[in-house]
């Protein structure tokens, strides 16, 4: 019985990894998939003369075969992807794996509570660790965290990595979906074929993105089927061609031809390295898109279906262009030329399609890491509108959006050939690479335990190789690569400055913080009057009083009975459970009735609406209260960093739950503390009620407290909102002004609020402003 469970069981496995691997197809490999359509005509493009031979074509195909098996097959599927954080990939899971293994975190209110989030943790290897390599980590870490310039080199390592993936988001659908298209100048003999291609592709790109608020998820069923019938397609036609033309055509996977083919075009060969790579463009993916499937399934949809499909779709436009030696013109060496007249419309249907669905792909790519760039503070905040309430990661950002496309259509109407956006296209592609390989350095030694020769081995061989394509794009700077390196530039100014003067601030919050002996002396009433309500006081800092707060006191004479300092910070990790959101402790004495909590979020978590959050927060407090213990005595000597407590869950059986309902039948299971006071006068009020698990005891000093909260609560929030603005000061150089006083205050100014208070009614809205000189 046992052993048929067992079964039972892992045949359910089998069939999600299964299952997994096939949806994997329609989101990961759209972008990789469609690379055949531009690759060889990227490759010939001027810097090869063709011959009667086949050894450049031959060499090209060993050069295709190899790049595909080193890079994408053994660098991302064999070992980049057994680093995940937490089950996330990408250049920033790589970047906060480092930060959590070493003290190199960019992010200004880090605290020693975060490394014990259960997301906080080593990754799951187990490794034997000789004193060898113990001492080689530690001095490697050491190295790291003493010097502050390698901790701005990591990070605009990273940055460099993010915005390459951008600037990729929209030369990506302009390649692909020109390249789609192309298959008309097979078609269109009587009229110039770019009167056509080019209005076409715009009209595509334009509908492409119209439909991004739609969400992926609304037509994301038909995504899979679409990249499988285009890589049985191109696989197919591979085999014919193969058959029909050229048997022996598989004698170019012999990596002699690549020597053979750099010795004979020689700076032309290496110069056509740079169309050779874009065999290798969406390969990123599989890494970026670990957190939407497994490891295991990634793996499978690449081993067994993609990886052989492409090669045989490169092999066989091989075939066809080594017995079609006078076909090889300018622009009839594309992939259409190798397709059979008779199923040339079908297949260029198909392509289109495809090429759609790899451009969705990196789009929503694109807005992912924006979202996680704005999290950790490298990026404005912007609007965020996720699309699905199921499927984690399915948002929409209505200004990245059009941005995208007006860029993607310049690109496209600019270039209008294939040459320069592949040249474009494949320095940002090999820029991410090398990103990844330098982050991935520092992970095999820091995270996995190995020896520091196998992380150099790492990085000399992939290395090596990916330097050699980045020489050949380089080279090719003023021939439509000079684009991704504008755009990364644009956006790296935009990320730094906005670090930077988001670092800038929150250090003069540091400084200008008031003591917490201040207010201890003031006494429970702070000096003034007490009026009902909870004032939420917004603060970037996680210990002390801010000083936007002494200004606000000083200036008016009544404060709210129920006072709560909120800091909503992000951590380097990419979830935090719900159970370990929230930070509480206690400012002052117990009747003061002054809290402090620390919302805790993840750059991939979604932040709550409004209402929610309220409700959340309150909660926390509530079994805060509820939770601490009855003999505790209030220190007078607090220090600024208080003793914090981790608040479970509220939803839970165990959690105190908020209840604003005229009534709450919660049966024998549940006690209730109610608030039954209500003016006559006034107009009736919603009952305020908190729901506490009947196990757990509350003596009557945490109750009477409770019905402080409750009564608070009933009277209503108040968001208090501190404006801290940065100016550069006299003295300072004309760079530093015209980032602060000109860049920052710029993004600043058009930046969306924070999300929890982006709902909040301007009547329960205060907003107290300072200027700090930087």
């Amino acid at each position: 019985m046992d052993l048929e469970a067992h079964n039972t069981i892992k045949k359910e496995s089998w069939r999600t990894l299964i299952t997994l691997a096939y949806q994997s197809l329609g989101i990961v490999y759209g972008d990789l998939s469609t690379s055949p359509l531009y690759v060889y005509k990227s490759t010939f493009a001027e810097d090869i003369q063709h011959s009667e031979t086949n050894e450049e074509i031959y060499g090209v195909l060993s050069f295709v075969f190899w790049t595909l098996t080193l890079i994408p097959l053994v660098k991302y599927v064999f070992i980049v992807l057994r680093v995940d954080d937490n089950g996330e990939g990408g250049t920033f899971a790589l970047y906060s794996l480092l930060c959590r293994h070493a003290r190199v975190s960019s992010l200004p209110n880090c605290q020693l509570a975060d490394e014990e989030l259960s997301a906080y943790k080593k990754t799951d290897e187990c490794f034997d660790d000789d004193d060898d390599k113990r001492k080689t980590r530690s001095s490697l870490k050491y190295t790291l965290e003493k010097h502050k310039g390698l901790h701005k080199v990591l990070l605009i390592l990273a940055l460099i990595g993010t915005c390459m993936v951008i600037g990729d988001g929209i030369l990506t659908p302009a390649i692909s979906v020109y390249s789609a298209v192309s298959g008309l100048e097979l078609s269109t003999a009587k009229v110039h074929h770019q009167y056509i291609e080019v209005p076409l592709a715009c009209a595509i790109l334009i509908l492409l993105f119209a439909l991004q608020h739609f969400g992926t998820h609304r037509i994301g069923f038909l995504f899979a089927p679409i990249v499988v019938a285009w890589l049985l397609c191109i696989s197919s036609i591979g085999v014919y061609n193969i058959v029909h033309w050229n048997p022996r055509v598989y004698q170019a996977l012999s990596p002699y031809y690549m020597y053979k083919f750099l010795k004979k075009t020689q700076k032309g060969g290496w110069m056509s390295l740079g169309g050779i790579l874009l065999c290798m463009t969406g390969s990123e993916a599989m890494f970026a898109d670990l957190g939407h499937f497994s490891q295991r399934s990634i793996q499978i949809a690449f081993s067994f279906f993609v990886y052989p499909c492409l090669v045989l779709a490169y092999m066989g436009q091989a075939a066809y262009l080594s017995m079609h030696h006078s076909l090889q013109t300018d622009y009839r060496i594309g992939f259409y030329v190798s397709v059979p007249e008779k199923i040339r419309w079908p297949v260029l249907g198909i392509a289109i399609l495809a090429a759609v669905v790899g451009s969705q792909a990196i789009i929503t790519g694109t807005f992912s890491i924006i979202k996680q760039c704005s999290a950790l503070g490298c990026f404005p905040p912007v609007r965020i509108i996720h699309t699905s309430s199921e499927r984690h990661g399915q948002i929409y950002i209505p200004e990245i959006n059009w941005i995208l496309m007006v860029l993607c259509l310049a690109v496209t109407v600019g270039f209008r050939d294939t040459k320069h956006m592949g040249n474009a296209s494949g320095l940002a592609v090999i820029t991410v690479m090398l990103v990844t390989t330098c982050l991935m350095s520092l992970v095999i030694v820091l995270c996995w335990r190995k020896n520091v020769f196998i992380a150099m081995g790492f990085v000399l061989f992939f290395g090596t190789i990916e330097a050699l394509y980045f020489s050949a794009s380089l080279i090719k700077f003023l021939e439509g690569a000079w684009v991704p390196v504008a755009l990364s530039f644009i956006f790296m100014l935009i990320m730094y400055i906005w670090h930077y003067g988001t670092l800038k601030k929150y250090e003069n919050d540091v400084q200008n913080k008031v003591p917490i002996n201040w207010l201890l002396d003031s006494g429970s009433n702070l000096g003034i009057v007490r009026v009902p309500g909870i004032g939420l006081i917004k603060t970037q800092l996680v210990s002390g009083i801010p000083a936007i707060f002494s200004h606000f006191v000083t200036n008016l004479p009544a404060f709210h009975q129920v006072l709560i300092f909120l800091c909503v910070k992000s951590v380097p990790v990419p979830h935090v459970k719900s159970e370990e959101r929230f930070l509480i402790g206690r400012i002052g004495p117990k009747e003061y009735h002054i809290y402090r909590c620390i919302a805790r979020y993840g750059y991939r978590d979604d932040h709550k609406d409004e209402f929610e959050f309220e409700k959340d927060l309150v909660c926390g407090i509530a079994e805060f209260i509820r939770s601490e213990k009855p003999g505790q005595k209030d220190d007078q000597d607090v220090t600024d960093d208080e003793n914090l407590t981790v608040v479970g869950s509220f939803s839970a059986d165990r959690g105190v739950r908020l209840s604003e309902d005229e009534a709450d039948r919660g049966g024998d299971k549940v006690s209730t503390l109610e608030l039954q006071k209500v003016d006559s006068l006034e107009k009736p009020r919603k009952r305020v009620r908190f729901v506490v698990p009947e196990t757990q005891q509350i003596n009557n000093e945490a109750q009477a407290e409770l019905r402080e909260l409750m009564e608070a609560r009933e009277s209503g929030m108040v968001f208090i909102l501190g404006h801290s603005y940065v100016r550069a000061k006299n003295g300072s150089s004309l760079i530093k002004k015209i980032a602060i006083n000109y860049g920052y205050d710029f993004l600043r100014r058009n930046s969306r609020a924070p999300t929890y208070a982006i709902s909040v009614p301007h009547a329960s809205t205060l907003e107290v402003g300072m200027v700090y000189y930087v």
